[in-house]
C-alpha cells in the first residue's frame, strides 16, 4: 500500500503529508499511529507530538523552527504557529569520512565535448556578444537582430499566427468576449526552427548569445569589478569559443579591468576576443559594421572546433533550485544529491550555491569541509551575508517566497534543510566567493543569493557546464551558454508543465523509484545533454536568463 506520510529523519518531530489528509484520518509511520486533527494538504507537515510555544521543531534531523502558538499532535504546521529558528554552529575540525557510491558502470564512459586549450571540456560551443556597460545594450540588440535569424539560430516557435487570427477577429467586428473565447491554433514552428541545421552557416557553433545587463557604471567600483569577473568567467568558459565585447569608453567597468579578470582565470587565454569602444570608433554604423566583420572572423575560427570524447571527470555541474515545494527536499533534491556524489566519485566537479538557503545546515557543511581553513571561510561568508541582510532590515528568515510557503516550506531553515540535499554527501573541497572560478574537482560551495537566476548565472560564470535545476512549482529559467536540466519534484507538475520539465523525480513520491535510481537516471541524462544528444527545454525555448549579482542584499 502506498504510504501517505513520510518521516524524513528518525529524530524528526513532524511527518510530511504525501497526499491530502482529512480531519479524523488515521495515519501511520512504522510503529507510530496518530489522528489528523485538521485538513493538511499534500507537501505540508503534521506534528507527531504536541508543541507548546517555544518548543523546538526538528526536520531532516535539524532544528527548522520553534512553535509560536500551541500545536496539537496531528495538527498542521503553518506560518501562524511556527517561526524560523536554527542552531548555532562552530568549527569542530575535519573528521569527516566519506564512502563514495559505486561507479564501476561509468568508469570508462565518456561524453562528447569541446576540448579547450586550458584542459577544460565544454558541453556546448557558443560565441558571446557582451556589453561592458548598459549603455551598449541597444547596440547589442542591433547585433542580435543582424545575426541570429540569418545565421539559423532563431527560436523554433512563433505565435505570429495567433496574433494574425486575433487581428482578423477584431477587423471582422467580433466582441471582446468573442476574442477572449477564441480557439487559437497552436504555436507553429518557424522555418528557421525546422531547417536550422541546414540554414546554419557554422554547423559546429550552437549559437551566438548576447549578455545584456544593467551594470558597468554607477554603483560602486566593487560592482564593476565583480561584473568584469563574471563576464570574464563567461568569456573564458569552456562552453564559449570566443567573444565580441562592446565598450562605451568612459564607464567604471573598463576594458583593462575585464582583461585583468580574464588573466586571473586563464593566464594562457587564446580564444578570439574582439573589443570595440564606441567613443573611439565613432558612429553606430562604423561600430556595428566593424563588430560584424570581426564576429564573422571569429565564428569562422570557432567553427573548426568539434566534439570529441572526454572522461566524465571533465564534467562540471551546477546545482540549483527554484520554485521549490514541500516535496523538493524528499525527491528532486536528494536525487540530484546522489547524482552529485556519482559525479564527484568519477572525479568531476559540482557547485552548490544559494547561501541564504544553507541557513540551518551550516554545522553539517562545516563538518564536511576538508580542512579548518575551508570551514572558516564558509563560516565567514555565511555570517557576513547574514549580517548584511539583517542590517538591511531583512534576514535569511524572509527567504521563502509565497509559493514556497503555500506548498509547505514555511521557514527558511525548513527550505534550506531540503535545498542542501542537492550537494549530496561528499566532502566540501573549496568555498568560493562570487564570482570566483572553480578549480578543484569535488563539491564546491559558491556564495550567491538564493535568487535562482542570479545564482544560476553565477554558477555558470564559475565554470558549471551543465546545471541541474530542481523545481516543485515550475520555473522556466535557463542560461545563455550552459544547458539547464529542469527536474520536477512531483508528477503533477511534470504532467502540467511538460514543455519546461526535462526529468520527473515525482516517481520517488509515487513509490515507483528510489532516490538512488532517480540519481542514476539523472547522471545518464547529464551525459546525453553534455554530449549534445539531448536538447533541454530551456535551450529549445531560447530561455537565456542572465542576471549579475550586485553585492547588495538579495535573498
Amino acid at each position: 500500500m502506498k504510504q501517505n506520510v513520510l518521516k524524513i529523519h528518525p529524530n524528526d518531530s513532524v511527518l510530511v503529508a504525501l497526499v491530502d489528509l482529512e480531519p479524523g484520518q488515521a495515519v501511520q509511520w512504522e510503529a507510530l499511529t496518530l489522528t489528523v486533527t485538521e485538513a493538511i494538504p499534500a507537501k505540508h507537515k503534521l506534528a507527531i507530538q504536541a508543541f507548546a510555544p517555544g518548543d523546538a521543531i526538528t526536520m531532516y534531523g535539524v532544528l527548522v523552527g520553534k512553535a509560536k502558538q500551541p500545536i496539537s499532535m496531528g495538527g498542521r504546521l503553518t506560518t501562524f504557529n511556527v517561526q524560523h529558528a536554527t542552531n548555532s554552529y562552530d568549527l569542530h575540525g575535519s573528521l569527516y569520512q566519506w564512502t563514495p557510491p559505486t561507479v564501476d558502470r561509468w568508469q570508462t564512459q565518456t561524453f562528447m565535448g569541446y576540448h579547450r586549450s586550458d584542459g577544460r571540456v565544454g558541453t556546448a560551443n557558443y560565441w558571446l556578444v557582451v556589453p561592458l556597460v548598459f549603455c551598449e545594450n541597444r547596440n547589442i540588440q542591433v547585433l542580435e537582430e543582424a545575426l541570429v535569424s540569418d545565421l539559423g539560430y532563431s527560436r523554433r516557435h512563433t505565435y505570429q499566427r495567433q496574433t494574425q487570427e486575433l487581428m482578423a477577429l477584431v477587423q471582422a467586428g467580433h466582441t471582446i468576449e468573442e476574442v477572449l473565447q477564441a480557439d487559437l491554433q497552436g504555436a507553429e514552428q518557424s522555418f528557421d526552427g525546422l531547417k536550422r541545421n541546414q540554414l546554419r552557416l557554422f554547423p559546429n557553433i550552437d549559437g551566438v548569445k548576447f549578455l545584456s545587463h544593467e551594470g558597468g557604471c554607477g554603483g560602486t567600483r566593487q560592482d564593476a569589478q565583480a561584473l568584469c569577473g563574471l563576464l570574464a568567467g563567461y568569456i573564458t568558459h569552456p562552453n564559449v569559443s570566443g567573444a565580441t565585447v562592446l565598450s562605451l569608453g568612459c564607464q567604471n567597468a573598463q576594458v583593462a579591468m575585464l582583461q585583468e579578470e580574464i588573466q586571473k582565470r586563464s593566464p594562457q587565454f587564446d580564444k578570439p576576443l574582439f573589443v570595440l569602444e564606441q567613443q573611439t570608433i565613432g558612429t553606430e554604423e562604423s561600430l556595428i559594421s566593424q563588430a560584424l566583420r570581426q564576429t564573422f572572423a571569429g565564428l569562422m575560427q570557432a567553427n573548426a572546433c568539434v566534439r570529441q570524447p572526454a572522461p566524465l571527470s571533465k564534467l562540471s555541474i551546477g546545482l540549483e533550485c527554484g520554485g521549490s515545494d514541500g516535496f523538493s527536499g524528499i525527491s528532486a533534491n536528494p536525487a540530484v544529491g546522489h547524482a552529485s556524489d556519482l559525479v564527484v566519485a568519477l572525479g568531476g566537479t559540482v557547485i552548490l550555491s544559494e547561501f541564504p538557503e544553507l541557513c540551518g545546515v551550516e554545522q553539517e557543511l562545516c563538518d564536511r569541509c576538508v580542512d579548518a581553513e575551508t570551514a572558516g571561510r564558509f563560516r565567514e561568508l555565511m555570517s557576513t551575508y547574514a549580517q548584511r541582510a539583517q542590517e538591511a532590515g531583512s534576514g535569511f528568515d524572509m527567504n521563502p517566497s509565497p509559493g514556497n510557503i503555500r506548498d509547505g516550506l514555511i521557514t527558511d531553515a525548513m527550505k534550506s534543510a531540503g535545498a542542501s540535499k542537492k550537494g549530496g554527501t561528499s566532502p566540501v573541497v573549496a568555498v568560493l566567493d562570487y564570482p570566483e572560478l572553480v578549480t578543484k574537482p569535488g563539491l564546491n560551495l559558491l556564495c550567491t543569493p538564493g535568487n535562482d537566476v542570479e545564482s544560476t548565472t553565477a554558477e555558470v560564470g564559475s565554470g558549471a557546464t551543465v546545471v541541474l535545476f530542481t523545481t516543485g512549482l515550475g520555473t522556466p529559467t535557463g542560461n545563455p551558454i550552459a544547458p539547464v536540466i529542469k527536474i520536477a519534484s512531483n508528477t503533477v507538475l511534470a504532467n502540467r508543465m511538460p514543455d519546461i520539465i526535462d526529468v520527473n523525480t515525482g516517481t520517488v513520491i509515487d513509490g515507483n523509484e528510489t532516490i538512488q535510481q532517480a540519481g542514476e537516471r539523472l547522471l545518464e541524462q547529464i551525459i546525453r545533454v553534455a554530449s549534445g544528444e539531448a536538447e533541454v527545454a530551456a535551450v529549445r525555448h531560447g530561455q537565456d536568463d542572465f542576471i549579475p549579482w550586485k553585492r547588495g542584499v538579495s535573498l
